[in-house]
């Protein structure tokens, strides 16, 4: 008996069946399901992007499988590998497996993200690849720092005197900076072109200070002030005081057990106030246009503040960055102090859109408005609907179609596998 995967191939299957494979909900092995959704993903224009889906939030367990054994078929490894595909958890398993080609580490070294450099640079196999590493003294989100160490770890080992580019000389780190000078002039254009295209809303928001919805006190009070800001108390009403003056105050052991437990305060993070509020400081000194800077150039403790500026143009601009990553995106798409506008427009971006978090964030989000979240839903899987439909925070309509396209979804998984 043919396997379903080689019908699948040859469409000799009902276009029910079809979409059920999509949604990963046929009653094969796992295996066998990845390999059949990255078949549709890469070659089905009706059910393909369904299994883009399915796959950006497939099951961690199975995925690390495909990725770690060496005997996953080429199609499914290089899907898994494709940079707009990776998946950072399955990254380290991809990086260690024979079946993942030289030629892909390079590519993924020369241009992935600062997360695939950091565990590029943990890999057993990436450190005994010369090759690989000086593909990473190329990429822009190498640092100077990792760049200089990266070379002279080649010169060390004899590869770099092979390589006329590379030479002791300096060249290899000239051209990662060259690299870097590019990114950021490509940077600096889209800030231009940002502020061109916006300039009359810009000249009618001139002079409005930085205010962030929820208010500023959620950041000073989660981080240590440079300057700290004294704490304004109102003063007590006229029955309050008259309440105080009558109730004779406590002594003793009444007086201990009446005053108010102090809460445990939080062990922050080393360093992390600092630059909190270093970046406040900055922040609160910036006119619009020096917003809009810092959300498309600053750095991801930048951003986390400027998304939430009731300023819509500075909002928006942080969506515009070429350094925003996923985690930075999937993080927005579940905050209610972010503006509408800003959870309207992540899913205008195709590259948000592949990350299910993202897409499941969006839909659980009681912020985001009912027309976004509705166009999202059929996206999906099972198990999400089930828990939206429980969800009391997200508005009754979206419980209501949650439970029913779980039992449909259910009740059609039920049919292909009877």
């Amino acid at each position: 008996m043919p396997r379903m995967l080689d019908l699948i191939r040859t469409s000799s299957v009902p276009a029910t069946l079809m979409q059920a494979a999509a949604r990963g909900a046929l009653s094969v092995p796992p295996e066998e399901m990845i390999e059949i959704m990255v078949h549709l993903a890469n070659h089905n224009k009706v059910f393909g992007q369904q299994a883009r889906m399915t796959l950006a939030g497939w099951d961690e367990k199975s995925s690390l499988a495909a990725a770690a054994n060496p005997n996953t078929p080429p199609e499914v490894l290089d899907y898994l590998s494709a940079l707009e595909n990776l998946r950072p958890r399955l990254l380290p398993a991809l990086l260690e497996n024979p079946g993942v080609g030289d030629s892909t580490l390079t590519l993924m070294a020369t241009t992935g993200s600062r997360e695939v450099v950091e565990a590029m640079r943990r890999s057993a196999r990436v450190q005994n690849s010369p090759p690989i590493l000086h593909a990473i003294t190329s990429n822009p989100n190498a640092t100077s720092t990792e760049t200089a160490q990266l070379h002279q770890q080649l010169v060390a080992s004899g590869f770099e005197e092979s390589l006329p580019e590379s030479e002791p000389t300096g060249e290899g780190t000239a051209a990662s900076t060259h690299a870097t000078g590019d990114n950021d002039a490509e940077v600096d254009e889209g800030v231009t072109t940002y502020i061109a295209e916006h300039a009359k809303e810009i000249a009618a928001e001139a002079g409005k200070p930085f205010q962030p919805l929820g208010g500023i006190h959620e950041f000073e009070t989660s981080s240590t002030q440079v300057s700290p800001t004294p704490e304004v108390t109102a003063p007590p009403s006229p029955v309050e005081v008259v309440a105080t003056a009558a109730t004779p105050a406590p002594t003793g052991r009444a007086a201990a057990a009446a005053a108010p437990a102090k809460p445990t305060p939080k062990k922050p993070q080393p360093g992390q106030e600092q630059e909190r509020g270093s970046a406040l400081q900055k922040i609160s000194r910036l006119d619009i246009k020096g917003r809009i800077q810092m959300a498309m150039k600053g750095t991801k403790e930048e951003r986390s503040i400027l998304v939430r500026d009731s300023t819509k143009l500075i909002a928006l601009a942080v969506l515009e960055s070429p350094k925003i990553t996923d985690g930075e995106v999937e993080k927005f798409a579940s905050q209610k102090n972010v503006l509408e506008a800003v959870l309207r427009q992540i899913p205008m971006k195709r590259r948000f859109m592949k990350n299910y978090a993202v897409v499941r964030n969006l839909v659980a989000n009681p912020r985001t408005p009912l027309d976004v979240s509705l166009g999202l839903m059929k996206n999906l899987l099972a198990a999400d609907l089930r828990n939206l439909s429980s969800n009391k925070e997200v508005p009754d309509t979206i419980r209501k179609l949650a439970l029913k396209m779980f039992k449909q979804k259910t009740d059609t998984t039920k049919k292909s596998s009877g």
